[in-house]
Protein backbone atom coordinates (compact mmCIF):
# COMPACT_ATOMS: atom_id res chain seq x y z
CA UNK A 1 0.00 0.00 0.00
CA UNK A 2 1.25 3.42 -0.67
CA UNK A 3 0.36 6.94 -0.31
CA UNK A 4 -1.00 7.24 -3.70
CA UNK A 5 -3.29 4.34 -3.81
CA UNK A 6 -2.41 0.08 -4.07
CA UNK A 7 -0.53 -0.97 -7.33
CA UNK A 8 -3.42 -3.29 -8.85
CA UNK A 9 -6.52 -2.76 -11.07
CA UNK A 10 -8.72 0.22 -9.51
CA UNK A 11 -6.75 0.63 -7.04
CA UNK A 12 -6.43 4.66 -6.50
CA UNK A 13 -2.83 4.66 -7.69
CA UNK A 14 -1.97 7.63 -8.83
CA UNK A 15 1.34 9.62 -10.19
CA UNK A 16 -0.03 13.21 -9.47
CA UNK A 17 -2.72 14.37 -6.52
CA UNK A 18 -4.65 17.52 -7.72
CA UNK A 19 -5.45 20.24 -4.42
CA UNK A 20 -9.21 19.08 -3.70
CA UNK A 21 -11.42 22.20 -5.20
CA UNK A 22 -12.16 24.80 -2.50
CA UNK A 23 -15.72 26.97 -2.07
CA UNK A 24 -16.48 29.47 -0.10
CA UNK A 25 -20.49 29.86 1.29
CA UNK A 26 -21.71 31.62 4.66
CA UNK A 27 -22.38 29.51 7.75
CA UNK A 28 -26.19 29.83 6.80
CA UNK A 29 -25.86 28.12 3.98
CA UNK A 30 -23.33 25.26 4.67
CA UNK A 31 -23.90 24.95 7.91
CA UNK A 32 -25.90 21.71 8.07
CA UNK A 33 -22.29 20.26 5.89
CA UNK A 34 -19.93 22.15 8.16
CA UNK A 35 -21.22 21.98 12.12
CA UNK A 36 -18.39 24.17 13.39
CA UNK A 37 -20.21 27.09 13.00
CA UNK A 38 -19.51 28.53 16.63
CA UNK A 39 -17.36 31.34 16.81
CA UNK A 40 -14.06 31.60 19.07
CA UNK A 41 -13.99 29.17 22.62
CA UNK A 42 -14.43 30.68 25.42
CA UNK A 43 -10.90 31.87 27.13
CA UNK A 44 -9.20 28.66 28.95
CA UNK A 45 -7.53 31.07 31.07
CA UNK A 46 -8.48 30.75 35.09
CA UNK A 47 -10.44 29.24 37.27
CA UNK A 48 -12.93 26.31 35.96
CA UNK A 49 -16.32 27.40 36.31
CA UNK A 50 -18.26 24.73 34.45
CA UNK A 51 -19.28 23.64 30.72
CA UNK A 52 -20.40 25.76 27.89
CA UNK A 53 -24.29 25.08 28.12
CA UNK A 54 -24.50 24.85 24.08
CA UNK A 55 -20.83 23.14 23.35
CA UNK A 56 -19.76 21.70 26.16
CA UNK A 57 -16.41 23.35 26.42
CA UNK A 58 -15.09 24.11 29.75
CA UNK A 59 -15.22 27.83 30.36
CA UNK A 60 -12.70 29.32 33.06
CA UNK A 61 -12.28 33.12 34.78
CA UNK A 62 -10.15 35.06 36.64
CA UNK A 63 -10.10 38.39 36.39
CA UNK A 64 -6.69 39.02 37.21
CA UNK A 65 -5.99 36.67 34.29
CA UNK A 66 -8.34 37.61 31.71
CA UNK A 67 -6.76 41.03 32.61
CA UNK A 68 -3.15 39.96 32.27
CA UNK A 69 -4.04 38.20 28.91
CA UNK A 70 -5.62 41.49 27.55
CA UNK A 71 -8.94 39.88 27.59
CA UNK A 72 -10.92 43.05 29.54
CA UNK A 73 -9.84 46.46 30.54
CA UNK A 74 -9.93 45.94 34.46
CA UNK A 75 -10.32 43.64 37.00
CA UNK A 76 -13.64 44.25 38.17
CA UNK A 77 -16.83 42.00 38.07
CA UNK A 78 -20.65 42.59 39.13
CA UNK A 79 -22.33 39.82 39.88
CA UNK A 80 -26.04 40.47 39.68
CA UNK A 81 -29.02 37.42 40.30
CA UNK A 82 -32.25 36.51 42.41
CA UNK A 83 -31.16 34.69 45.74
CA UNK A 84 -30.95 31.04 45.62
CA UNK A 85 -29.81 31.31 42.40
CA UNK A 86 -26.21 30.26 43.54
CA UNK A 87 -24.42 33.46 43.28
CA UNK A 88 -22.03 32.71 46.19
CA UNK A 89 -21.55 29.68 45.05
CA UNK A 90 -20.08 31.18 41.76
CA UNK A 91 -17.63 33.69 43.90
CA UNK A 92 -16.66 30.55 46.24
CA UNK A 93 -15.21 28.40 43.36
CA UNK A 94 -13.50 31.80 41.98
CA UNK A 95 -12.14 32.41 45.62
CA UNK A 96 -10.69 28.80 45.61
CA UNK A 97 -9.21 29.49 42.47
CA UNK A 98 -7.34 32.62 43.02
CA UNK A 99 -5.94 31.25 46.27
CA UNK A 100 -4.73 28.32 44.07
CA UNK A 101 -2.97 30.49 41.69
CA UNK A 102 -1.58 32.50 44.39
CA UNK A 103 -3.78 35.50 45.07
CA UNK A 104 -5.23 36.38 49.04
CA UNK A 105 -8.83 36.25 49.08
CA UNK A 106 -10.45 39.29 51.52
CA UNK A 107 -14.00 39.08 52.06
CA UNK A 108 -14.40 42.56 53.22
CA UNK A 109 -17.38 42.27 55.28
CA UNK A 110 -19.68 39.27 55.47
CA UNK A 111 -22.71 39.30 56.84
CA UNK A 112 -24.56 36.22 56.55
CA UNK A 113 -21.77 34.95 56.83
CA UNK A 114 -21.80 32.87 54.32
CA UNK A 115 -17.60 32.62 54.05
CA UNK A 116 -16.44 31.47 57.24
CA UNK A 117 -16.88 27.82 56.55
CA UNK A 118 -14.80 28.00 53.51
CA UNK A 119 -12.19 30.58 54.57
CA UNK A 120 -11.24 28.28 58.05
CA UNK A 121 -10.86 24.93 55.76
CA UNK A 122 -8.24 26.68 53.35
CA UNK A 123 -6.43 27.58 57.13
CA UNK A 124 -7.24 31.60 56.56
CA UNK A 125 -8.06 34.42 58.97
CA UNK A 126 -11.75 34.61 60.29
CA UNK A 127 -12.35 38.01 62.32
CA UNK A 128 -15.47 38.65 63.63
CA UNK A 129 -16.37 41.49 64.53
CA UNK A 130 -18.94 42.69 67.27
CA UNK A 131 -19.96 43.81 70.75
CA UNK A 132 -17.61 42.11 72.93
CA UNK A 133 -15.66 40.48 69.81
CA UNK A 134 -13.31 41.92 67.82
CA UNK A 135 -13.20 45.55 66.52
CA UNK A 136 -11.95 47.65 63.97
CA UNK A 137 -10.73 51.03 64.64
CA UNK A 138 -11.78 53.13 61.70
CA UNK A 139 -8.69 55.32 61.74
CA UNK A 140 -5.92 52.44 61.31
CA UNK A 141 -4.29 52.42 58.10
CA UNK A 142 -2.52 49.14 58.87
CA UNK A 143 0.93 49.27 57.38
CA UNK A 144 0.92 52.75 55.80
CA UNK A 145 1.31 54.49 59.25
CA UNK A 146 4.60 51.88 59.69
CA UNK A 147 5.70 53.38 55.93
CA UNK A 148 5.25 56.95 57.50
CA UNK A 149 7.57 56.55 60.20
CA UNK A 150 10.24 54.80 58.07
CA UNK A 151 10.41 56.31 54.72
CA UNK A 152 11.82 59.64 54.40
CA UNK A 153 11.70 62.99 52.15
CA UNK A 154 9.19 63.18 49.69
CA UNK A 155 8.27 59.57 49.99
CA UNK A 156 7.38 60.02 53.14
CA UNK A 157 5.02 63.42 52.37
CA UNK A 158 3.35 61.68 49.67
CA UNK A 159 2.25 58.81 52.38
CA UNK A 160 1.56 61.22 55.09
CA UNK A 161 -0.74 62.68 53.33
CA UNK A 162 -2.40 59.51 51.68
CA UNK A 163 -2.77 58.73 55.36
CA UNK A 164 -4.59 61.98 56.24
CA UNK A 165 -6.74 61.71 53.36
CA UNK A 166 -8.13 57.86 54.28
CA UNK A 167 -8.87 59.07 57.92
CA UNK A 168 -10.27 62.23 57.27
CA UNK A 169 -12.43 60.64 54.82
CA UNK A 170 -14.09 57.64 56.48
CA UNK A 171 -14.29 60.08 59.56
CA UNK A 172 -16.68 62.30 57.58
CA UNK A 173 -18.27 59.29 56.04
CA UNK A 174 -18.84 58.02 59.59
CA UNK A 175 -20.65 61.41 60.83
CA UNK A 176 -22.69 61.36 57.74
CA UNK A 177 -24.43 58.22 58.31
CA UNK A 178 -24.64 59.01 61.98
CA UNK A 179 -26.65 62.42 61.36
CA UNK A 180 -27.78 61.34 58.03
CA UNK A 181 -26.73 64.71 56.60
CA UNK A 182 -23.56 65.91 55.24
CA UNK A 183 -20.66 67.17 57.13
CA UNK A 184 -20.20 70.89 56.37
CA UNK A 185 -17.16 72.20 55.17
CA UNK A 186 -16.10 73.97 58.08
CA UNK A 187 -16.48 70.99 60.05
CA UNK A 188 -14.28 69.33 57.57
CA UNK A 189 -11.91 71.97 58.10
CA UNK A 190 -11.68 71.19 62.15
CA UNK A 191 -11.88 67.57 61.85
CA UNK A 192 -8.81 67.48 59.57
CA UNK A 193 -6.51 69.59 61.63
CA UNK A 194 -7.55 67.65 64.76
CA UNK A 195 -6.31 64.41 62.85
CA UNK A 196 -2.89 66.29 61.79
CA UNK A 197 -2.50 67.21 65.80
CA UNK A 198 -3.68 63.87 66.82
CA UNK A 199 -0.42 62.37 64.01
CA UNK A 200 1.86 64.21 66.18
CA UNK A 201 0.70 62.76 69.04
CA UNK A 202 -0.14 59.32 68.46
CA UNK A 203 1.13 56.86 65.75
CA UNK A 204 -3.16 54.75 65.62
CA UNK A 205 -5.43 57.52 67.13
CA UNK A 206 -9.28 56.46 67.79
CA UNK A 207 -12.28 58.08 67.76
CA UNK A 208 -12.57 59.11 71.07
CA UNK A 209 -9.22 60.65 70.71
CA UNK A 210 -10.75 62.84 67.81
CA UNK A 211 -13.74 63.56 70.47
CA UNK A 212 -11.27 63.89 73.08
CA UNK A 213 -9.03 66.89 70.75
CA UNK A 214 -12.24 68.53 69.85
CA UNK A 215 -13.28 68.88 73.18
CA UNK A 216 -9.67 70.12 74.74
CA UNK A 217 -9.53 72.99 72.16
CA UNK A 218 -6.24 73.78 71.52
CA UNK A 219 -5.00 76.66 69.95
CA UNK A 220 -4.85 74.96 66.52
CA UNK A 221 -8.49 73.98 66.35
CA UNK A 222 -9.69 77.55 67.20
CA UNK A 223 -7.61 78.59 64.72
CA UNK A 224 -8.94 76.39 62.24
CA UNK A 225 -12.61 76.91 63.53
CA UNK A 226 -11.88 80.96 63.10
CA UNK A 227 -13.02 81.62 66.65
CA UNK A 228 -11.91 84.16 68.74
CA UNK A 229 -12.79 83.01 71.87
CA UNK A 230 -13.63 79.74 73.48
CA UNK A 231 -17.63 80.30 73.60
CA UNK A 232 -17.39 80.64 70.24
CA UNK A 233 -15.58 77.51 69.58
CA UNK A 234 -17.69 75.70 71.18
CA UNK A 235 -20.57 76.65 69.51
CA UNK A 236 -18.81 75.97 66.21
CA UNK A 237 -18.03 72.08 67.34
CA UNK A 238 -20.87 71.27 69.20
CA UNK A 239 -22.94 69.64 66.36
CA UNK A 240 -19.62 67.54 65.67
CA UNK A 241 -19.27 66.65 69.38
CA UNK A 242 -22.46 65.27 69.91
CA UNK A 243 -22.03 63.31 66.19
CA UNK A 244 -18.52 61.97 67.49
CA UNK A 245 -19.95 61.43 71.02
CA UNK A 246 -22.73 59.03 69.18
CA UNK A 247 -20.03 57.12 67.83
CA UNK A 248 -18.44 56.24 70.49
CA UNK A 249 -21.79 55.85 73.06
CA UNK A 250 -24.56 55.88 70.67
CA UNK A 251 -25.77 52.78 68.46
CA UNK A 252 -22.14 52.36 67.31
CA UNK A 253 -20.42 51.64 70.77
CA UNK A 254 -18.20 48.86 71.37
CA UNK A 255 -17.41 48.50 67.86
CA UNK A 256 -15.48 50.84 66.42
CA UNK A 257 -14.90 52.96 69.38
CA UNK A 258 -11.11 51.87 70.04
CA UNK A 259 -8.03 49.91 68.75
CA UNK A 260 -8.40 47.48 66.25
CA UNK A 261 -7.66 44.01 68.30
CA UNK A 262 -7.03 41.66 65.07
CA UNK A 263 -5.09 43.09 62.33
CA UNK A 264 -5.93 41.45 59.01
CA UNK A 265 -3.20 39.37 58.14
CA UNK A 266 -1.94 39.34 54.22
CA UNK A 267 0.32 36.49 54.88
CA UNK A 268 -3.80 33.77 55.31
CA UNK A 269 -4.45 32.54 52.12
CA UNK A 270 -7.68 34.09 52.77
CA UNK A 271 -9.31 36.66 55.55
CA UNK A 272 -13.10 37.32 56.02
CA UNK A 273 -13.97 39.77 58.15
CA UNK A 274 -17.91 38.71 59.52
CA UNK A 275 -19.60 41.38 60.81
CA UNK A 276 -23.03 39.09 60.65
CA UNK A 277 -23.24 40.05 64.89
CA UNK A 278 -23.58 43.54 64.20
CA UNK A 279 -26.66 42.95 62.10
CA UNK A 280 -28.99 42.60 64.35
CA UNK A 281 -28.22 46.31 65.35
CA UNK A 282 -29.72 47.48 62.65
CA UNK A 283 -28.72 48.77 59.22
CA UNK A 284 -26.95 51.72 60.22
CA UNK A 285 -24.75 49.67 62.63
CA UNK A 286 -24.02 47.07 59.43
CA UNK A 287 -23.69 49.99 57.13
CA UNK A 288 -21.19 51.46 59.10
CA UNK A 289 -19.25 47.90 59.71
CA UNK A 290 -18.99 47.53 56.05
CA UNK A 291 -17.41 50.83 55.40
CA UNK A 292 -15.21 50.44 57.62
CA UNK A 293 -14.38 46.90 56.78
CA UNK A 294 -13.89 48.58 53.38
CA UNK A 295 -11.41 51.18 54.68
CA UNK A 296 -9.19 49.03 57.27
CA UNK A 297 -8.87 46.15 53.94
CA UNK A 298 -8.00 48.40 51.23
CA UNK A 299 -5.42 50.37 53.62
CA UNK A 300 -4.17 47.48 54.64
CA UNK A 301 -3.33 46.71 51.08
CA UNK A 302 -1.94 49.79 49.84
CA UNK A 303 0.75 49.58 53.08
CA UNK A 304 1.63 46.23 51.86
CA UNK A 305 2.56 47.72 47.74
CA UNK A 306 6.02 47.99 48.92
CA UNK A 307 6.80 44.70 49.60
CA UNK A 308 6.78 41.35 47.49
CA UNK A 309 4.33 41.94 44.36
CA UNK A 310 0.95 40.35 45.64
CA UNK A 311 -2.23 39.60 43.95
CA UNK A 312 -5.73 40.11 45.54
CA UNK A 313 -9.21 39.38 44.84
CA UNK A 314 -11.29 41.18 47.28
CA UNK A 315 -15.36 40.14 47.82
CA UNK A 316 -18.35 43.09 48.57
CA UNK A 317 -21.07 41.29 48.97
CA UNK A 318 -24.35 42.98 50.35
CA UNK A 319 -23.19 46.27 48.27
CA UNK A 320 -26.18 48.09 48.73
CA UNK A 321 -26.30 47.87 52.43
CA UNK A 322 -23.27 50.21 52.44
CA UNK A 323 -24.26 52.40 50.02
CA UNK A 324 -27.84 53.75 51.36
CA UNK A 325 -27.14 54.82 54.56
CA UNK A 326 -27.43 57.85 54.01
CA UNK A 327 -26.28 60.36 51.30
CA UNK A 328 -22.92 60.74 49.82
CA UNK A 329 -21.70 57.59 50.92
CA UNK A 330 -21.77 56.20 47.67
CA UNK A 331 -18.80 58.70 46.77
CA UNK A 332 -16.49 57.42 49.21
CA UNK A 333 -17.09 53.88 48.42
CA UNK A 334 -16.13 54.94 44.57
CA UNK A 335 -12.79 56.62 46.16
CA UNK A 336 -12.09 53.32 47.44
CA UNK A 337 -12.21 50.62 44.54
CA UNK A 338 -11.30 52.65 41.86
CA UNK A 339 -7.63 52.20 41.61
CA UNK A 340 -7.93 48.07 42.09
CA UNK A 341 -6.11 47.59 38.76
CA UNK A 342 -2.88 49.68 40.35
CA UNK A 343 -2.96 47.91 43.79
CA UNK A 344 -2.96 44.09 41.62
CA UNK A 345 -6.44 43.70 43.23
CA UNK A 346 -9.46 42.29 41.78
CA UNK A 347 -12.52 43.30 43.48
CA UNK A 348 -16.16 41.62 42.55
CA UNK A 349 -19.27 43.38 43.58
CA UNK A 350 -22.92 41.63 44.66
CA UNK A 351 -26.23 42.47 44.82
CA UNK A 352 -29.23 41.32 44.21
CA UNK A 353 -31.07 43.37 42.05
CA UNK A 354 -30.57 47.09 39.97
CA UNK A 355 -33.72 47.96 41.92
CA UNK A 356 -31.63 48.35 45.60
CA UNK A 357 -30.53 51.55 43.35
CA UNK A 358 -33.85 53.15 43.78
CA UNK A 359 -33.33 53.20 47.69
CA UNK A 360 -30.62 55.17 47.45
CA UNK A 361 -31.90 58.86 48.38
CA UNK A 362 -30.36 61.05 45.76
CA UNK A 363 -30.17 60.95 41.65
CA UNK A 364 -25.91 61.59 41.83
CA UNK A 365 -25.93 58.97 44.21
CA UNK A 366 -28.02 56.06 41.71
CA UNK A 367 -25.79 57.73 38.74
CA UNK A 368 -22.85 56.97 40.48
CA UNK A 369 -23.79 53.62 41.97
CA UNK A 370 -24.59 52.26 38.16
CA UNK A 371 -21.02 53.73 37.88
CA UNK A 372 -19.90 50.88 39.44
CA UNK A 373 -21.55 48.12 37.16
CA UNK A 374 -19.99 50.31 34.05
CA UNK A 375 -16.95 50.42 35.36
CA UNK A 376 -16.64 46.23 36.35
CA UNK A 377 -15.50 44.66 32.92
CA UNK A 378 -17.09 41.42 33.87
CA UNK A 379 -20.67 41.10 34.24
CA UNK A 380 -22.35 37.67 35.89
CA UNK A 381 -26.24 37.11 35.43
CA UNK A 382 -27.52 34.62 37.58
CA UNK A 383 -31.36 34.13 36.95
CA UNK A 384 -33.43 37.66 36.96
CA UNK A 385 -36.87 38.40 35.81
CA UNK A 386 -37.24 40.11 32.00
CA UNK A 387 -38.43 43.58 33.75
CA UNK A 388 -34.77 43.47 35.49
CA UNK A 389 -32.99 42.50 32.13
CA UNK A 390 -34.30 45.20 30.66
CA UNK A 391 -32.56 47.58 33.17
CA UNK A 392 -29.55 45.75 33.28
CA UNK A 393 -29.35 45.58 29.07
CA UNK A 394 -29.06 49.71 29.65
CA UNK A 395 -25.90 49.32 31.22
CA UNK A 396 -24.71 46.50 29.95
CA UNK A 397 -26.20 45.34 26.52
CA UNK A 398 -27.43 42.34 26.36
CA UNK A 399 -28.60 40.70 22.92
CA UNK A 400 -32.85 39.34 22.84
CA UNK A 401 -31.62 35.56 22.63
CA UNK A 402 -29.64 36.40 25.90
CA UNK A 403 -32.46 38.11 28.25
CA UNK A 404 -35.01 35.21 27.15
CA UNK A 405 -32.25 32.72 28.36
CA UNK A 406 -31.29 34.73 31.52
CA UNK A 407 -35.08 35.33 31.98
CA UNK A 408 -35.98 31.51 31.62
CA UNK A 409 -33.74 30.73 34.53
CA UNK A 410 -35.18 33.08 37.04
CA UNK A 411 -38.54 30.88 38.28
CA UNK A 412 -39.41 27.12 38.73
CA UNK A 413 -41.86 25.74 36.63
CA UNK A 414 -44.46 24.25 38.92
CA UNK A 415 -45.04 24.29 42.40
CA UNK A 416 -43.75 20.57 43.13
CA UNK A 417 -41.70 20.37 46.33
CA UNK A 418 -37.98 19.45 45.97
CA UNK A 419 -37.96 20.56 42.55
CA UNK A 420 -34.71 22.43 41.33
CA UNK A 421 -34.62 25.99 40.92
CA UNK A 422 -33.86 26.30 37.06
CA UNK A 423 -31.21 28.88 37.32
CA UNK A 424 -29.72 26.93 40.38
CA UNK A 425 -25.67 27.01 38.97
CA UNK A 426 -26.36 29.05 35.93
CA UNK A 427 -24.44 32.44 34.83
CA UNK A 428 -24.33 34.43 31.85
CA UNK A 429 -20.71 35.75 31.44
CA UNK A 430 -20.68 39.19 29.67
CA UNK A 431 -17.27 41.16 28.60
CA UNK A 432 -18.30 44.15 27.19
CA UNK A 433 -20.44 43.93 23.63
CA UNK A 434 -19.17 40.17 23.24
CA UNK A 435 -20.98 37.43 23.24
CA UNK A 436 -22.33 36.34 26.70
CA UNK A 437 -20.86 32.81 27.63
CA UNK A 438 -23.60 30.60 29.01
CA UNK A 439 -21.88 27.75 31.43
CA UNK A 440 -23.07 25.66 34.46
CA UNK A 441 -21.60 24.92 37.48
CA UNK A 442 -21.26 21.58 38.61
CA UNK A 443 -19.96 21.09 42.08
CA UNK A 444 -17.43 18.43 42.71
CA UNK A 445 -16.49 16.52 46.08
CA UNK A 446 -16.28 18.73 49.37
CA UNK A 447 -17.42 21.61 47.25
CA UNK A 448 -21.13 20.29 48.03
CA UNK A 449 -20.90 21.24 51.77
CA UNK A 450 -18.48 24.26 51.48
CA UNK A 451 -20.52 26.46 49.72
CA UNK A 452 -23.99 25.22 50.85
CA UNK A 453 -25.68 28.45 52.20
CA UNK A 454 -29.08 27.03 52.89
CA UNK A 455 -27.38 24.57 56.34
CA UNK A 456 -29.24 27.20 58.63
CA UNK A 457 -32.51 26.59 57.17
CA UNK A 458 -32.09 22.76 56.87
Amino acid sequence: MSSRGSREPYGGRAVHVEAGAEFQATTTQVCGLFPFVAGSGSPAIGTPIGRHQLFGEVVCLDPLAWLRAGLVTNPGVFVLGQPGTGKSTFVKRLIIGSIAFGSTALILGDTKPDYTMLVEHVGGQVIRVGRGLDRINPLDTGPLSAAVRNLRGAEAERTRWEVRGRRLSLLMALCTLVREAPVSNAEEVILGRAIDLLDERLAEPTIPDVLAVLEEGPEALRSAARAEHSERYRERVSDLVFTLELLCTGSLAGVFDGPTTCPIDLDAPAVSVDISRVRAAGDKLLTAAMLCTWAYGFAMVDGAAGGPRRSYLGVMDELWRALRGAPGLVEYADSLTRLNRAKGMASIMITHSLADLDALRTEEDRAKARGFIDRSAITVLAGLPPRELARVSEITRLTRPEQELVASWSAPDSWQAGARHPGRGKYLIKTGDRLGIPVELSLVGIERELYDTDQAIR
